[in-house]
């Protein structure tokens, strides 16, 4: 071979070497992912130094700051406290974005490209929900709002020069008997979305979503021209339902934006609303649901956001809404005929197109993931990728942790100094495939848990109530039910799953008709099961409280509770909001309060909307602890996980967070558990847990982990039972309203999602949680603090029948109680002739509390919930759980052992034996998980503080 020849072949390989290594190249994925170790809820993109990078925000409230890659440049823990809202652009003229977050604690916090505290503003107190940047006449300006009701204009560097009342232009007003508990007499709103549009003539505006209920209201869109104080349009949303989203683009390409509100709410089709911003004349919504055939391929049932964006697959633009586990993928046309749906198995927090290069970024999976994931949809293999998505991070420890859990369950045997605990009985489990046979082979030891079978009814009685005696309950109805049942038929429908089952549970009434079923029905059901069947009647949501509602528990509830007195028949009271320290204090309720009924009445809790679950717990406990009733329950619903009905993001597949506040409420002697199915297969594990003793269920005189203080309730103040109960409504704050009633028990209306709490309110410094989020696993890392019914002085009822709250506790707790009365609002004096205000007389009740904690035989702190047991004169059962509700991790928690002498520490499920030094211990929780603690004493313990 020639030279020539030589050369010429070296030419042709250089040429084709490209082409070579690209064949050998990997193919490019669709989907990338990678782990962040948080939480994240929010995710955006932001241009810094010239490169694309990803923003998140964590369940903490955390900023960090990734490469596309996943590489971790930077965070901020910030004030540790929620971010409603986060927006990334240059607000300083450097050509790199800023990070602006809009805070729970009412600060905007404003970040460098290096993670570096800039400046914050508090324009107000309540928690800022919105934030973005707007282009004014004298450059850049910052617009942010919250649930004050205001829009603030913010220059670069922070400073406030325009603050814009709602109330000044508003076209939202509430409504019916709530109307001047949350905005007396006047049109205004709360901010729950600020974007920028481009308008006509490619002008740039501001886009207001305004709010004024998180459940009932779509509220308004207000828009502004920059600069502007009031908005020079405004459109009534008008639809029924929330508003979740608001995402803004041009898909019509005529070069004005249109608005894309996405529904919030229980809802099994996603519904979309589109404004479009180019029309004529007035301008009218134009609404796209998707049909009825089309919902046959969404999930059934949820809590979701319907979050759209509208992406590119290198040839055609459409529409991407991301809806629980479901994409839906549709033309920019709205032709939902031609929409395409992906399923996957997980639902994720948040979605945000990325800006640079029109990728979809996925915040963490719902049920405690901790994983980016990026969605490049010109990779056609990106929706086969989507559907197999599986998690990674925390979520995938959880899944693993629970697994393992299972195993290491099969062989255990409790401890024989451990007698027989409380039975338990699961009273609406969903029976499938993935736990039949774990029900089965329990049911057939005909010991507890004992599983109920359940009953939901589309419908109900049509019974005359002509001769009931109240108008207003005559008139009464439950709009998703049909009243078209004879009581025969009422019969043949219920009396039937009695049979091969150890008892029955089904609704017996709602607050919205509390009259379902017929009294006289209700008692041949009662008559029917005998003694030896268990029957449970559910009346959730009875929160009204007026004379009507003492008419109907006068002759109607009581009745059928005297008539359930000795008979295995119980009435489950699931009541919402603050009903446990609140409303159950008013005297119509003294027939469950007096324990007149002990052994009928359970006390459970619906916690939708809530943000004071730290105070349910000590509510229901101490109705029970106090005699009132013999037992109580809890209920794990999809709902729960939403405390801010606008963003219900509580779709979580995985229900971790049900097992981990199961195992805390039956452990701490709940026994009637009303569970909504999500994934039985996985919930199943807690079923054996109960049956084999790996809970125990305690007696109330067995637990020893009450702190000796407790607080008595009496009649609720009317300012806290008003804003106790208005979880819904955004327009309650007023300042000077603030200013004049510092209460007790503060911040549960609508007004403060996820907001700090104060330093004299009583979750502050007896639960120890610092916000109102979800704090289903509260710490109480000084023992539980009870609210119980008075004991002493003239609010006491010294004739009740339920008799004294320390002769129903452990032996130790004799003559060692401690008793602070409030209404609610203050704390008064217990010859009723004081009222301590509850901004300066707190202090005493924390110190009698910190004292109070030193005398308990064990001390928990640290990220866990916890109870403690006496289960034989030697032994002690500490049970401990990882407390990050939707934000599992691994936890260490902090035991301290006062005037106790231990001899062994005992993992009871792994035989792991902790060593003590002096008088303390770590022990580990894993992520998702809970320890089960043995504590073996050298001596008896001490029956006396």
């Amino acid at each position: 071979m020639n030279l020539k020849m030589k050369y010429l072949k070296l030419i042709i390989g250089l040429l084709l070497l490209p082409i070579v290594l690209l064949a050998k190249e990997k193919p490019k994925k669709g989907i990338v992912s990678f782990d962040t170790d948080y939480t994240i809820s929010l995710v955006r993109n932001a241009q810094i130094n010239g490169g694309n990078y990803i923003v998140a925000n964590s369940y903490e409230g955390t900023i960090l700051v990734f490469t596309e890659d996943g590489k971790k440049v930077w965070e901020n823990k910030l004030s540790g406290f929620a971010n409603h809202d986060v927006w990334c652009e240059d607000i300083t003229g450097d050509g790199t974005d800023e990070i602006l977050t809009a805070n729970a604690d009412g600060n905007l916090y404003v970040l460098d490209a290096k993670g570096k505290l800039m400046w914050q503003n508090q324009p107000s107190e309540t928690p800022l929900t919105a934030v973005t940047v707007m282009n004014g006449k004298n450059g850049k300006y910052i617009v942010t709002g919250g649930m004050d009701k205001n829009l603030y204009y913010l220059s670069s560097t922070g400073n406030v020069f325009k603050t814009i009342a709602s109330v000044d232009y508003s076209i939202d007003k509430s409504w019916g008997k709530n109307t001047e508990k949350a905005s007396p007499k006047l049109k205004e709103h709360t901010a729950n979305f600020l974007r920028k549009a481009t308008y006509k003539n490619n002008e740039e505006i501001l886009v207001l979503h305004g709010t004024i209920n998180q459940n009932s209201s779509t509220g308004s869109i207000y828009l502004f021209k920059a600069d502007a104080a009031l908005p020079f349009k405004k459109i009534k949303v008008g639809d029924k339902g929330t508003v979740g989203d608001l995402r803004i683009a041009d898909t019509n390409k005529d070069g004005v934006d249109e608005l894309y509100l996405g529904s919030s709410g229980m809802i099994q089709a996603a519904q979309l609303t589109v404004i479009d911003l180019n029309a004529t004349e007035k301008i009218k919504p134009i609404y796209a649901k998707f049909q009825k055939s089309f919902r046959k391929q969404l999930d059934h049932f949820g809590y979701r956001v319907a979050q759209t964006e509208w992406v590119s697959d290198g040839k055609t633009e459409k529409l991407f809404t991301l809806f629980g586990t479901r994409i839906i993928l549709q033309p920019t046309s709205l032709e939902v005929e031609k929409a395409e749906v992906l399923a996957t198995n997980y639902s994720y927090n948040d979605l945000w197109k990325d800006t640079s290069n029109g990728n979809i970024l996925l915040a963490s999976a719902q049920s405690g993931g901790s994983c980016i994931h990026i969605i490049n949809t010109k990779v056609p293999s990106w929706k086969k990728e989507y559907i197999a998505l599986q998690p990674e991070g925390k979520l995938a420890k959880v899944i693993q942790n629970t697994a393992d859990f299972r195993t290491s369950i099969k062989s255990f045997k409790k401890g024989k100094w451990e007698g027989k605990s409380q039975d338990v009985y699961f009273m609406t489990e969903s029976i499938k495939e993935g736990n039949q046979a774990v029900i089965e082979r329990i049911s057939k030891t005909n010991t507890s848990p004992y599983f109920l079978k359940s009953q939901h009814m589309a419908k109900v009685e049509n019974w005359d109530r002509s001769s009931f005696g109240n108008e207003v309950y005559e008139k009464k109805r439950d709009r998703r039910k049909k009243y078209v049942n004879s009581q025969e038929q009422m019969l043949n429908t219920l009396l039937p799953l009695y049979k091969n089952n150890p008892g029955i549970a089904y609704w017996g009434g709602h607050g919205n008709d509390p009259l379902m079923i017929s009294l006289d029905t209700e008692k041949k059901v009662i008559d029917a099961g005998g003694k030896e069947k268990k029957l449970v009647m559910i009346f959730p949501e009875l929160e009204h409280y007026d004379e009507n509602f003492e008419y109907y528990l006068n002759n109607y509830l009581y009745p059928l509770a005297e008539y359930s007195e000795g008979k295995n028949a119980n009435i489950y009271i699931r009541s919402k909001h603050t009903f446990w320290q609140a409303i159950i204090y008013k005297p119509m309720w003294n027939g469950l309060l007096s324990g007149k009924y002990a052994e009928v009445f359970v006390p459970s809790m619906e916690e939708t909307t809530d943000k004071s679950m730290d105070l349910s717990v000590a509510g229901k406990m101490g109705i029970w602890a106090s005699g009132a009733t013999e037992s109580w329950g809890a209920r794990g619903a999809r709902d729960n996980a939403s405390y801010y009905r606008l963003r219900q993001h509580s779709h979580q597949m995985v229900p971790n967070h049900f097992l981990r506040m199961l195992v805390y409420n039956i452990a701490s002697g709940a026994q009637y558990i009303n569970n909504f199915p999500v994934d039985q297969e996985y919930i199943s594990v807690l079923y054996e847990m109960v049956a084999n003793g790996v809970i125990y269920v305690p007696k109330k005189s067995e637990i020893v982990s009450f702190n000796p203080v407790h607080l008595s309730m009496t009649a609720p103040n009317p300012v806290y039972l008003n804003e106790g109960n208005n979880a819904k409504w955004t327009t309650f704050y007023s300042k000077e309203h603030e200013e004049k009633n510092k209460m007790v028990f503060s911040r549960l209306n609508g007004s403060w999602p996820a907001s700090p709490v104060r330093a004299h309110d009583f979750s502050a410094y007896a639960s120890g949680s610092k916000e109102r989020r979800l704090d289903f696993l509260p710490k109480y890392s000084k023992g539980l603090v009870l609210i119980t019914p008075p004991q002493e002085g003239v609010y006491a009822d010294k004739d009740a029948p339920r008799g004294k709250l320390e002769d129903h506790l452990h032996p130790m707790y004799k003559g060692n109680m401690q008793e602070f009365i409030t209404d609610g609002k203050d704390y008064l004096s217990a010859d009723g002739k004081e009222h301590y205000p509850a901004d300066k007389y707190y202090t005493n009740v924390a110190k009698a509390i910190e004292e109070g904690a030193k005398k308990l035989p064990i001390n928990v702190s640290g990220d866990v919930a916890w109870v403690a047991v006496q289960t034989d004169k030697k032994h002690l059962r500490l049970t401990l759980i990882d407390n990050g509700y939707i934000n599992p991790n691994d936890r260490v928690a902090e035991i301290t052992f006062n005037g106790i002498k231990v001899a062994k520490i005992t993992d009871v499920v792994n035989k792991k034996e902790y060593k003590i030094k002096g008088n303390t211990t770590s022990i580990d929780v894993p992520c998702g998980l809970f320890r089960f603690i043995d504590v073996e004493l050298s001596e008896e313990m001490k029956q006396t503080m």
